[in-house]
């Protein structure tokens, strides 16, 4: 309903939205055309002028020219050509034709479109032109246009040769002419021919004709002029004859039409005739004196009306319409006739209308089939625009339109203002000036000092600070002045670079054309450096707006039907333009700074209605009052207005994209580009500021009368209290809501978005992404090519546009025509909507989030604050983003917080909460509190995270997964923060085993990294203290371990908890496992270490508990972190695997001790030892310790594993012989070794060699060291000689008081006849009493003693031997003789025996 009233409220008038360039540099592309022609003495110059060219399929969405046009300027020898789409931005798009010494003729310019090509006709007064170029279609013909970028027909203009004979030629005979033709037209023929028709100083027309443009062919020249012969109407003919000079038929204004394959030319002449002329004929058709159709022509014949104009418009239904000008002095007439064709080829006009108007000066006008709309300059240089419909306007009224006025002559600076910033706003806000005149000012500011080129508006703002701030400090003298004398200078200085900006902008603004579009009936203003487009005007606006001979005169507003309401409405908006104009600029400021520091608006109109009130000199609030009265139903007259300014909707565009299902995949593209360009973004977003400006004055208006009414109450109230009631509970509220949302919607639309570096676009989406927002509509990325953006522009164009297309045409036919007025209003009408605070819609500022527009977002939250109560939540969300964004934490978690009591009511915190895809939060606060905690883990915030989780987990009291998560998040921060006590606070206070069980594991894991072993003891692990020994048990078993400690910690935590046991097995553990993987001196050192601690822990236990358990060989090892096994079924396997186990005592224990300090003895003294060492047997240790000459460590291992000490005794006796008989350099070695086993300290006065030390080191053991029989020194002297050294005489002596008879075995079996024999010599003195304490015999032989015996066997082979040789018979015979002496006494000793018995 409100729809269609709003549809029918438009196109009463018409307001104008400049769309202003904002690039710095110039972008035309200058092309020179010299034909050698020289200059024409006394050139007459021509006015600027304009025109533009519609597509034809401009108005089909799916066309590649929907929405397209091309515009020119010409100005003396140049003419400037743009093409502008509306849909894509089109790149090499604006071109400069210089014509070197010729002058564009006014209406020289025209634009044909053929099937393959576009073609400008241009005519100078010397020359014509013609430029072919590519037809948008064929240029891009086959592939679907997808680009936001576009190239313009003029993409390859350069490469045209335009001085060829195909493009230009002189005119024929105008060397000669004595002036300049006065005006022109050019058209295209069916047949592609180019006629040119100029209008000679002498009078008659002459149309120069260039063949069509693929085909060569002369250039002809033809005259059409009046015989001086005939006077009747068929006597026109052409002729070159010069017959009649009068200068009556001097053609001021040229327009031509193609019907039934003829050309028609219409020339409105000086003598204020309108001539037809058939260009096939040659003839001319129809002549019709102007002033018949002007009333009170007196003496308008007289006058030669050089202003006269002639416009055409043709349409199939109403066919060809003739719109003349006349011009006369006060007053203007547009005269509208339409040609009638009768028989025989006979033609006729037939008035349709005349139109008055009182303007001075006429600019332009443009015609169509049902308006004319025509443009004036004022006495005060102003531009002034209007239309008319001639065909059912009958009161001759014409229609406002309310162009944009100049910027500001002066600029009110609050006192809490600094000047530069304020200027600076003005000058580059987007609606006021382009920055060419900007560039201007700068330029004559410098005095021209250099010249201005690229550079983006950014820098140009700095240009333009440098620019003032000098000329400010080159002017001061003094070196001291007060504050308030520098902010005078100033305001000087910046209003004087104003006042500069003001003049340039002014000429920028000189209106040149008006033109209008047929198809889409799309209005434009083509100014001197911009062009402007006309929007229609919403009722309200319009209202508000007109001017005051409209205003009083209107009789009906389209906003009601009831006729005696709308009288009211109207009456109540004339009070509002009363209090309007009563308002001074000093007051408006204070209710805008109201406003913008976020006091009550009421308050403030207040105020300013008591400002009002104290200086009402001119009796305004009596005037208002007076009319006040003659209002009959007040109250429903601004219940009218303020639901025509609410734009609160409960329907919400929907989130996707214009892809609407239905549509053809032709009709979304072309649907995704609709008014998708620079210009068409910059207009919309542009119209939105301007009605909210408007709106936003309407709204204080409307609040300061209400305010008034209070104050008058029953004086102009018929109904009294009630109604008074209603006024300050409902009707001021609602005004006041409403000023607040124009004001921010006012605000945001001129807030110029901030450039932001890529890398923290990157950034931003990355936290969206955390967020699950990153494929939401707001931030598909199609930034434009305008620098400056505003927001509302970003928005646009990001995010917007698409819904809006979307919604518009789900509601028509993609196939029907883009109508200008209807599309402009919907979509400027529903980006307000968008932008409506109280609406549900939150895509502005989410798209303001994703482009990381923070400043803006943050300014916007604040200003709708306090007054808006809808999307708080959301809004509180924006704002923790913003602070997040400015390194601001904690404000940041304080807004997330505010902003979770609104999660189940707003649909953005829904969509936000909806996306999770595990399900593992039970409610939608739960599921938010995730997400921002996600996002807070982005941007890398650990104590905010902290913070959040432990006030979520007051929220999750019932859910135990939940509570789970947080736990562990919190555990995580703190751990990650080096609170290692919180961090196990957390970890025990976790619901979940298997998420504690993690918890444990890291805990452990990162505080061994990092050392803390002292907290990683001490906490009492209360219920978890077996997790904990299994975790670090397998921590151990899987990893290096020189790398890593988990050994020692284990040891130290069971120590810490007296579990003295437990230690040492883990350090027996981590002994076993250092012989078993490092095989190095460190490594064995360690080993040491570790069976030493080992030992200390078990001796600290009562003797009956000292033991440990040892596992067998690889079951202590498996692998940690192995999968488990399964068997053949694929199950996992039960059984439980059988280990042997072994019970080790302290014996054991300093056993494996004993042997792995050998081992390290070894490796300290020979180093490529410790590889072997590390896993050698104590058997195969002592053969290692004996070979290295570590002798001790070797009698040490032995002793301690029982073993036989021959083999120590043997190498060392070798190390003996290799001494005795090696040389000098044996001798030094043997040093090393002997250094390395403790000798007795015996005082030697003589020095000693090696060789002896190694003998006393081998004597010394054989004293300490004694074994049953002379074991050892058997295998000595067995060693001894069986490498042939003779036997040292200690060596002999003390083995003989061992075993005599095993010496004489030894001597036998090496063949030492002569020491046996002396042996046996002496053994047998012995036993007779003769030194018998040598061989060990306590008592000789005697009766009384014990029996004594002798080795026989021995003896007897001795004998034997001796016998056999003849060298040794005398040793043989001492022998004999010796034993029977002792046989002797043997028998005599044996009688006394058997005697004394």
């Amino acid at each position: 309903m409100r729809k269609e009233k709003m549809a029918a409220s438009l196109e009463r008038s018409f307001i104008e939205i400049c769309g202003f360039e904002r690039e710095t540099v110039s972008r035309f592309r200058e092309v020179t055309v010299n034909l050698g022609v020289s200059a024409l003495p006394g050139g007459s110059k021509f006015p600027e002028s304009a025109g533009a060219f519609h597509y034809e399929e401009s108005g089909k969405l799916l066309s590649v020219t929907s929405n397209r046009f091309i515009y020119w300027s010409t100005s003396g020898d140049t003419v400037q050509l743009v093409e502008q789409s509306l849909d894509t931005n089109l790149l090499n798009n604006a071109v400069k034709l210089k014509f070197t010494h010729c002058t564009v003729l006014p209406g020289g310019v025209a634009i044909h479109e053929t099937l393959n090509n576009v073609i400008i006709l241009v005519c100078t007064n010397q020359s014509v032109h013609r430029l072919v170029l590519p037809h948008p279609s064929r240029m891009y013909r086959s592939e679907l246009v997808t680009e936001l970028h576009m190239q313009s027909v003029f993409t390859d203009v350069g490469k045209l040769s335009l001085q060829d004979a195909a493009h230009s030629a002189i005119i024929p005979g105008s060397a000669g002419q004595t002036g300049s033709p006065s005006t022109s037209t050019a058209w295209l023929s069916q047949s592609g021919e180019a006629h040119y028709a100029v209008a000679p100083p002498a009078g008659g027309i002459m149309v120069v004709t260039l063949p069509p443009h693929d085909s060569p062919g002369p250039v002809c020249v033809l005259e059409l002029r009046r015989s001086s012969m005939m006077q009747r109407l068929s006597g026109w003919m052409p002729s070159a004859m010069r017959g009649d000079q009068s200068p009556a038929d001097l053609v001021l204004s040229l327009a031509v039409k193609e019907l039934e394959e003829d050309s028609f030319v219409f020339a409105l002449c000086q003598d204020h005739r309108l001539r037809m002329w058939s260009f096939r004929e040659q003839a001319c058709l129809l002549e019709a004196d102007m002033l018949d159709y002007m009333p009170a022509c007196r003496g308008v014949k007289r006058l030669s009306g050089q202003g006269h104009r002639l416009r055409l418009a043709f349409s199939a239904s109403t066919g060809l319409s003739v719109c003349v000008y006349l011009s006369v002095p006060h007053r203007g007439q547009f005269t509208l006739l339409q040609l009638v064709a009768t028989d025989n080829q006979r033609y006729s006009l037939d008035h349709i209308s005349s139109l008055f108007s009182s303007q001075e000066t006429l600019v332009d006008f443009a015609v169509t089939s049902s308006d004319v709309w025509a443009v004036w300059v004022d006495e005060s240089n102003s531009s002034v625009v209007k239309y008319i419909n001639f065909e059912h306007n009958t009161a001759g009224q014409w229609n406002q339109v309310f162009v944009q006025p100049p910027p500001e002559e002066e600029i009110h600076i609050g006192v809490d203002q600094d000047p530069r910033e304020t200027y600076l706003e003005v000058l580059f806000s987007p609606l006021r000036f382009t920055a060419s005149a900007i560039i201007k000012a700068l330029q004559i500011f410098r005095r021209g000092s250099e010249r201005i080129s690229d550079v983006s508006w950014e820098s140009l703002k700095k240009e333009v600070t440098l620019a003032v701030e000098n000329e400010l400090q080159s002017s001061v003298t003094e070196f001291e002045f007060s504050q308030e004398e520098y902010r005078q200078l100033q305001v000087e200085f910046w209003s004087r670079f104003y006042s500069c900006c003001l003049q340039y902008q002014e000429v920028q603004s000189e209106p040149l054309s008006v033109t209008v579009n047929q198809n889409t009936g799309l209005v434009c203003l083509l100014r001197k450096g911009f062009v402007s487009f006309l929007l229609p005007c919403f009722a309200v606006d319009h209202l508000y707006l007109s001017y005051d001979e409209y205003l009083f005169s209107e009789e009906d507003t389209p906003l009601t039907e009831d006729p005696e309401l709308g009288r009211d409405v109207l009456q109540l908006v004339q009070c509002l333009r009363v209090v309007s104009d009563a308002v001074s600029g000093e007051m408006a400021y204070e209710m805008e700074k109201a406003l913008e520091h976020l006091q009550s608006p009421e308050r403030a109109a207040e105020l300013v209605l008591e400002t009002l009130l104290s200086n009402d000199n001119e009796s305004v609030i009596e005037d208002v009052q007076n009319k006040l009265q003659d209002i009959r139903n007040p109250m429903a007259a601004m219940m009218v207005l303020l639901r025509e300014l609410d734009l609160e909707t409960d329907s919400e565009p929907g989130p996707e994209g214009p892809l609407t299902p239905g549509h053809s995949l032709n009709v979304r593209i072309s649907l995704s580009q609709l008014f998708g360009s620079s210009s068409a973004v910059s207009v919309v977003c542009q119209a939105v500021c301007h009605m909210t400006m408007t709106r936003a004055l309407f709204c204080r208006d409307l609040l300061i009368l209400q305010k008034l009414y209070l104050r008058f109450g029953d004086n102009v109230f018929l109904g009294g209290g009630a109604q008074l009631l209603q006024l300050q509970q409902d009707l001021i509220p609602r005004s006041s809501h409403l000023l607040s949302s124009y004001h921010l919607l006012k605000h945001i639309s001129q807030s110029i978005a901030s450039s932001v570096p890529v890398d923290i676009l990157d950034a931003n989406l990355q936290h969206l992404t955390v967020l699950e927002l990153s494929d939401s509509p707001a931030l598909s990325s199609n930034r434009s090519v305008l620098s400056p953006q505003t927001v509302v522009e970003l928005f646009y164009q990001t995010a917007a546009r698409k819904m809006m297309v979307s919604q518009i045409f789900s509601q028509q036919q993609s196939d029907s025509p883009l109508h200008w007025s209807h599309m402009t209003s919907s979509l400027v009408h529903l980006l307000a909507q968008l932008l409506w605070p109280n609406n549900p819609g939150f895509q502005f500022p989410e798209c303001l989030m994703a482009n990381c527009q923070y400043t803006q977002l943050q300014e916007y939250v604040r200003l709708i604050g306090p007054w808006c109560q809808v999307n708080v939540g959301s809004r509180r969300f924006m704002l923790g983003q913003c602070y997040l964004a400015n390194g601001e934490g904690q404000k940041a978690l304080q807004c997330f917080q505010e902003a979770a009591t609104e999660v189940e009511k707003e649909e953005f915190l829904m969509r936000l909460t909806g996306s999770e895809e595990d399900e593992a939060a039970s409610t939608p606060r739960l599921q938010y509190y995730n997400k921002v905690l996600r996002l807070l883990e982005d941007v890398g915030l650990p104590e905010l995270v902290i913070q959040l989780a432990s006030l979520a987990i007051t929220e999750a009291a019932n859910d135990v997964n939940s509570q789970a998560a947080l736990w562990t998040r919190i555990f995580k921060h703190h751990l990650d923060l080096g609170h290692n006590s919180e961090a196990y606070e957390a970890l025990t206070q976790n619901p979940d085993c298997s998420m504690q069980l993690d918890c444990l594991r890291q805990l452990v894991v990162v505080l061994c990294e990092r050392s803390q072993l002292q907290d990683l003891v001490q906490f009492p692990y209360v219920n978890l203290h077996d997790e904990v020994v299994s975790i670090i048990e397998s921590r151990a078993r899987g990893l290096d371990l020189l790398a890593h400690n988990y050994y020692e910690l284990l040891y130290a935590f069971h120590i810490n908890r007296h579990n003295y046991r437990k230690a040492g097995t883990v350090m027996f553990e981590f002994g076993m496992r250092l012989g078993r993987e490092v095989r190095t001196r460190l490594g064995l050192q360690k080993q040491v270490n570790c069976y030493l601690a080992a030992l200390n822990c078990l001796r600290l236990i009562r003797p009956e508990y000292a033991w440990i358990v040892q596992p067998t060989s690889g079951a202590v090892y498996e692998r940690p972190g192995a999968s488990p096994k399964r068997n053949s079924d694929g199950e996992f396997s039960t059984e439980p695997v059988r280990r042997q186990v072994d019970i080790l005592e302290l014996k054991d224990l300093e056993k494996e001790y004993i042997l792995s300090r050998s081992r390290l003895t070894l490796a300290q003294y020979h180093p490529p030892s410790a590889a072997i060492a590390g896993s050698a047997s104590a058997m195969e240790m002592v053969a290692l310790l004996v070979q290295t000459g570590l002798f001790d460590s070797a009698l040490s291992v032995c002793q301690t594993f029982k073993l036989n000490l021959t083999s120590v005794f043997e190498g060392l006796t070798f190390k003996c012989i290799k001494l005795q008989f090696g040389g000098e350099e044996s001798q030094n070695e043997a040093w090393s070794w002997l250094a390395a086993n403790q000798l007795s300290s015996v005082v030697n006065t003589k020095e000693s060699s090696a060789t002896d030390e190694a003998w006393r080191l081998l004597a010394s053991y054989l004293d300490r060291f004694p074994s049953s029989n002379g074991r050892h020194h058997h295998c000595v002297i067995n060693k001894l000689l069986s490498h042939g050294v003779p036997l040292p005489d200690w060596l002999l002596k003390s083995y003989k008081a061992v075993d005599a008879a095993c010496l004489l075995r030894l001597f036998l079996n090496f063949d030492l006849l002569d020491a046996a024999a002396e042996l046996v010599l002496e053994y047998v003195d012995a036993l007779l009493g003769r030194g018998h304490q040598y061989f060990g015999i306590e008592r000789p032989l005697s009766a009384t003693s014990s029996s004594v015996w002798l080795p026989y066997t021995s003896i007897d082979q001795l004998l034997q031997t001796l016998n056999e040789t003849q060298t040794n018979s005398s040793i043989y015979n001492k022998v004999r003789d010796k034993l029977d002496d002792y046989h002797k006494l043997v028998e005599q000793t044996t009688k006394r025996r058997l005697i004394a018995r």
